[in-house]
């Protein structure tokens, strides 16, 4: 199945491509930065855009937010191999600025199909940007870590929200509430609501 699902994936990125999705970005950035993981995975990550490292290397969550969010993973019993990683946004935006709310637009319906093909049971959303789009109008704050079951499209989906690990790396106190909320994130997929 998983090959499938790589096949999909690499028609959804030929798709972006020959679509010519935010061509303005597309023009300032040297990679198309897809995703990275399992295409079977039961979790997938969502961050907003592609930093400078991510650009360079064609990988999502490889820089300084990559490693903290590598070592939460290993801290809550996870392997990077055993989840899917992507952004909304699959260029990244010059000088690290946040993504236009007409760039996340665009890039949302290749997220969606992202999402359909890998078929996770939870999506974790990485920052108020990933967030802002499944849960509108909601403070992070008030939700971290809590399971919000969505209706998208025909099917249910389970949203997590989380700080961004690069947030968390400026701010200490954000840091040790990102880490509390990881953690407990193997039991809240044992224990998710039956779509």
């Amino acid at each position: 199945m998983s090959k499938d699902k790589q096949a999909q994936l690499e028609k959804l990125k030929q798709a972006i491509l020959a679509n010519n999705v935010c061509p303005g970005l597309a023009a300032t950035a040297t990679n198309l930065v897809m995703g990275d993981g399992n295409t079977n995975a039961d979790i997938v990550f969502i961050g907003e855009a592609p930093g400078k490292k991510e650009d360079e290397q064609g990988l999502p969550f490889v820089g300084a937010a990559g490693k903290f969010l590598n070592e939460m993973l290993a801290q809550a019993g996870m392997d990077r191999r055993d989840v899917y990683i992507t952004n909304i946004v699959k260029y990244r935006p010059p000088n690290n600025r946040d993504p236009s709310p007409g760039e996340k637009k665009e890039f949302l319906p290749y997220l969606l199909k992202q999402l359909e093909i890998i078929e996770p049971k939870v999506v974790i959303t990485l920052g108020r940007h990933s967030m802002e789009y499944f849960l509108p109008g909601i403070k992070i704050s008030d939700v971290h870590g809590q399971v919000k079951s969505i209706q998208l499209g025909s099917d249910k989906l389970n949203v997590v929200p989380l700080y961004h690990p690069a947030a968390a790396l400026y701010n200490g106190s954000l840091r040790q509430t990102l880490v509390d909320d990881f953690l407990r994130v193997p039991d809240m997929i044992q224990n998710l609501p039956e779509n």
